[in-house]
This record gives C-alpha cells, structure tokens and sequence, in this order.
C-alpha cells in the first residue's frame, strides 16, 4: 500500500526517505520526535490533509519556504509540494490540476489517535470533520460540495455583516447553500446510517463488554433547507450570521440508549472512539472494494490490556497498520519491523 514516503522540510524533518513494509510498521520514540508528523505526511500524500491542523502551511518546517512529500502508495508514485502558498500534486510523474482528480486517484487512510476521545465527549466540529473526512473518501462528489458550499457560506456571512445587506446577493448564496448543503446534509445521513452496524460490531469487539451503542444524525435544516432559511431570515439579519445547514450538523452517540458523552465510563468513551474508526475502515472497505491504511498514533498507551488485545485481533490482516508508540511493553508475540525516531531521524532496527 505505502511502499515509500520522502519528506523534505515537513515538520522537524529536513529530509528523508524510508522504505515502509507492507503489513504491520511500528515507529517507537520518545514525545517530540517526529513520529506523528511520518503518519501526518502520510495522510497528506494520501488525502493532502492533515488530522492535526487545518492549516496547511503549518506543516512546513520552521523558517522554511515551503515542504515535499512523495512516495509510492498503491504502485503509484504520488508528489505533493506546497510553494508560495500552492499545492503542486503529481502522480506518475505528471501533473495533476485539481485536487478531486488527485484524491480520485488514490487511496483510503483512517486515522486513529488519542485526540478521537473528542469524537464522544467534545464539541459537534470534531465530529463533523469526522464526517466530512469519511464522506469524501466514499463519495467523490461530497468534497465537491463541500467546497463549494463553505465558499458560498464565507461570502453570505460577510453580506450579513452589513447593517443593510444586498438581499440579492444574499439570496443568491442562500440558493447555493440550499443546492450545495442539501447534498452534503443527505451524503451524511446516508453515511451515519451506514455507520451503525460496523460501529457496534466494534465496540462489542474491542469491549467485550455487550455494551449498545447507537448513532443518529442531526441535520440544522435537514430536508427543508429552503424553508428553514426563510423562517429564520429576520433572525440572521439580527444576528448578522448564518444560524442553519450543515455547518452546524451533529451526531449522537448512545451507549444502551443513554448519551455516551454524559453517562459513558472513560474506558466506554476510549472504546466507542475506537469503535467509530474501526466501523469507518470496515465501511470504506466495503463500500471501495480497498483495503484502508491504518495510521495509529501512540493509542496502546491509554488502553487497557484486553482492550489492546481485542484492537489488535480487530484490525483487518489484509490492511497496513503504521503505528507509532513510545513504548513496546503493550507489544505481544512477535514484533513487528521496528523503526526507531530521535532527533529527527528514522532508523530500521
């Protein structure tokens, strides 16, 4: 799947190259040495996002101009490069202009970190970028929506600033965000639905414990979208802002019925976390017909020891698995190959 990765000034990483087997990688290290940024580079070689910032250009080394990944992923040789604020994307060599062409291209990656206890316990942004990342890997035409109706949102919301906005205008970007937002609204109910069953065969599979999760969308608007803009017009003039679509969607998530958020044990919450990424992988396989790459970021260290087992034996044979650790005294049996990080460099051990 990922047979090589490049960096060149991306993140601590002034330059590298590592050869990546094809099963099972484990990356081990102390805090601060790079290795998450190997599984971000990763993410952006393959989805030209990053988990851990919304901002590209963050992911440049210090003082820097710029940064380059590339590498060979599904026997492709694919090249990302950002200069004076672009993206250059090449696959096999030749350019690529858009980025839907690119990702269309492609593989299929799930992340998996400490930071998805969030997805149950913290605001409706984490799990909307949840949604949005595994939408866009399942349905092509969902980051084109999605695109398309942030740029209408931004535009609309600086008309609402003004005291006496253009109506025309306005209601030009309200028929976008009606056009654009219902699609989004209706790819992620279809999404949520679709998640349900592999997401509760997870959380039995990691927990053992028979637990009942339960997922429900909650659309601002959804289905009625033009209606519901029009009953709060008076209200979004007041408030100068737009109050309803997707951007302020959500999803619940239950255990036997009750709010996992408010009622859930921190190991049910860690466990419906992990649930919700394995039911993703489970789904983007199904749904792809491709195995996902794993990238697991130092989540063994939080767990549990039949919980790690049980995530072990759950991860599909048949997908790569990069995971990164500070430790290996969770590590069972056999090791896999070991990759050594310190001090902005990777050694095969």
């Amino acid at each position: 799947m990922i047979q090589s990765l490049r960096l060149v000034d991306f993140r601590c990483f002034e330059a590298l190259t590592l050869n990546i087997p094809h099963k099972t990688a484990v990356f081990v290290g102390e805090n601060a040495q790079g290795k998450t940024s190997l599984l971000e580079a990763v993410c952006v070689l393959v989805r030209l996002q990053s988990p851990r910032t919304h901002r590209i250009g963050q992911l440049q080394r210090f003082q820097s101009e710029g940064f380059g990944v590339a590498g060979e992923c599904w026997e492709q040789s694919r090249r990302v490069q950002r200069r004076g604020g672009e993206l250059a994307l090449q696959v096999e060599g030749k350019p690529v202009e858009s980025q839907g062409d690119y990702l269309l291209s492609g593989g299929l990656v799930v992340w998996m970190g400490n930071e998805d206890l969030e997805l149950v316990r913290g605001p409706g942004e984490v799990r909307r970028r949840f949604l949005d990342f595994a939408a866009s890997q399942i349905a092509p035409d969902y980051r084109r929506h999605l695109v398309r109706y942030k740029r209408a949102l931004k535009s609309r919301n600086i008309l609402l600033k003004d005291r006496q906005p253009d109506e025309e205008q306005v209601l030009a970007y309200t028929k976008l965000l009606v056009e654009h937002g219902g699609e989004i609204q209706r790819l992620r109910q279809e999404l949520v639905g679709d998640l349900a069953l592999p997401v509760a065969q997870a959380q039995e599979g990691v927990s053992g414990a028979g637990d009942q999760c339960g997922l429900s969308y909650e659309g601002s608007g959804y289905g009625r979208l033009e209606e519901a803009f029009e009953e709060v017009a008076a209200k979004e003039r007041m408030q100068r802002r737009t109050l309803i679509g997707p951007q302020r969607d959500d999803f619940i998530l239950t255990l036997d019925g009750r709010s996992a958020a408010d009622f859930g044990s921190e190991g049910q919450q860690r466990t419906m976390a992990l649930a919700l990424k394995l039911g993703q992988g489970r789904l983007l396989e199904h749904k792809r017909n491709s195995a996902p790459v794993y990238l697991i970021d130092d989540v063994f260290g939080e767990l549990d020891t039949s919980r790690r087992n049980a995530l072990m034996d759950y991860l599909p044979e048949t997908s790569q698995k990069l995971i990164t650790t500070t430790s290996l005294s969770w590590m069972d049996g056999e090791a896999p190959p070991l990759f050594r990080v310190a001090e902005r460099a990777v050694i095969a051990e």
